[in-house]
């Protein structure tokens, strides 16, 4: 490895380490956390601050920077579906009082293993009830959430799962994917495409709820198709005509 890829790497491993769950760290935990030199450590994280990437949020500790938010504002402004999909994802948190989330298929790069699904929004708005597993995490895990079932089988991708291309199969007649407890006991979640004009596979929205509450399903079911059936329609995605 080049050393100008370890230097990136190393600022992509600190950047990673912060999340909802964790918005700051000091030095010396963040070197434990990386298994760091406490010294080589400093030394990356004074450079990410001076660029703004990071800031100091007193002696010792850090938080993630402002220039940041001008990173996912451009990003947000290359992907035209986002917003549409981001306020249907709102509005289906409000109606069914679940957890509502956005997830992409990152197809990945040479340094990762292989494609990751990546939830890159979710709301909680006017949610009732307990949260649920993982609802804080930014990668999935593909074979055990809705999402990651539905991506993969949408894009033709291999799962380790027992029967997977007739379990894909079955997702792509249905237009659908559905899970419980298969992430975590009690844990249970849905998951439908957004399409583009082509019919291209967008991203997947979804809802992730307490397995108890799967008496909703129905209910449930129809509203998450409808709300991504509305993105999509407005993104250009026309349904070909039934036979």
């Amino acid at each position: 490895m080049s050393r100008t890829l370890q230097t990136v790497t190393g600022a992509v491993r600190i950047l990673e380490a912060f999340d909802a769950d964790r918005t700051e760290w000091r030095l010396s935990e963040l070197a434990a956390f990386l298994d760091l030199p406490t010294s080589t450590l400093h030394e990356q994280l004074e450079t990410l601050t001076a660029t703004g990437l990071l800031h100091k949020l007193g002696r010792g500790r850090y938080g993630l920077g402002w220039r940041l938010l001008k990173l996912s504002s451009a990003l947000y402004s290359s992907l035209p579906w986002y917003g549409p999909a981001h306020d249907a994802m709102n509005a289906l948190a409000r109606g069914t009082r679940r957890l509502a989330f956005v997830a992409v298929l990152d197809r990945g790069t040479p340094l990762q293993a292989g494609p990751q699904v990546l939830c890159i929004a979710r709301s909680v708005q006017g949610r009732e009830g307990e949260a649920v597993e993982g609802e804080t995490r930014f990668e999935l895990p593909a074979r055990d959430t809705a999402s990651g079932r539905l991506l993969f089988a949408l894009h033709g991708l291999a799962l380790p799962l027992p029967g997977w291309p007739d379990q894909a199969a079955a997702i792509r007649a249905a237009g659908l994917a559905v899970t419980q407890d298969e992430w975590s006991p009690g844990t249970s979640s849905l998951a439908a495409p957004v399409r583009g004009a082509g019919g291209e596979v967008l991203c997947a929205l979804g809802l992730s709820l307490p397995s108890r509450r799967l008496n909703e399903r129905e209910m449930l079911e129809r509203r998450l198709r409808a709300a991504a059936g509305e993105v999509s329609w407005a993104l250009g995605c026309r349904p070909p005509p039934k036979p």
